[in-house]
């Protein structure tokens, strides 16, 4: 995370990261345009340099990963971010997704479970001028302090959408969140129609690392 040169190669890089999405089926201009902007490779370790632009995961530390960028920008354009919109991200993970988003315009909250991410996170977001805000905590109870949100996105495997965050969505507003106890889960979208009715629509399926709960780990 100490790698902060970005040039031409890397830049061409992610133009030709940008054409692999675009043929795997993602086309908000937004979300291709943030991906195209961010050097994932600052968020990986320096022996993943040379493998940051590949459409792939990557182990990011305390048994967590940077999701593969087909991931980020299809769970990214399924909740349709508009400008100035209040997003709760769930997992901070690398930041890079929270930056993806914040590129885009929306006011970001993101909250960690696990210690070592979180401080990662912390020091390095901030000197790429994203003005994401990060908490340490469980991310099954959210932020109900700054509820409520416009969207939020789950970046870990969840067993079910947890009560506490559908409290804190907005109505009119959507939570993307894979969702399956087993080794791959299935992308859902919940849209809130009212206080206790929710519509939601599969999107497929993907692989991410399990959701913690129950406690913030420090280590």
């Amino acid at each position: 995370m100490v790698y902060l040169e970005d040039t031409y190669r890397h830049k061409g890089l992610r133009k030709k990261l940008v054409e692999t999405l675009v043929k795997k089926g993602i086309w908000d201009e937004n979300v291709l345009k943030a991906i195209e902007k961010i050097p994932r490779h600052y968020f990986l370790d320096s022996g993943f340099l040379e493998f940051a632009y590949e459409d792939k995961p990557f182990p990011i530390g305390a048994g967590q990963t940077i999701s593969q960028p087909y991931t980020v920008a299809f769970q990214t354009q399924l909740l349709d971010i508009r400008k100035t919109e209040k997003v709760l991200e769930i997992g901070t993970g690398s930041g890079y997704q929270a930056c993806v988003l914040s590129e885009m315009g929306a006011r970001v909250f993101s909250i960690e479970r696990q210690k070592s991410l979180y401080q990662k996170a912390k020091s390095f977001i901030p000197t790429l001028r994203y003005p994401v805000k990060l908490f340490f905590g469980d991310g099954y109870n959210g932020l109900p302090a700054f509820a409520p949100f416009d969207k939020i996105l789950i970046t870990a495997a969840a067993p079910f959408i947890p009560e506490a965050l559908k409290e804190q969505l907005k109505t009119g507003g959507r939570i993307v969140a894979p969702v399956g106890k087993g080794d791959i889960q299935v992308m859902v979208s919940l849209v809130k129609k009212s206080e206790d009715i929710f519509e939601t629509t599969e999107h497929g399926h993907f692989r991410f690392v399990p959701l913690l709960e129950d406690k913030a780990e420090d280590h």
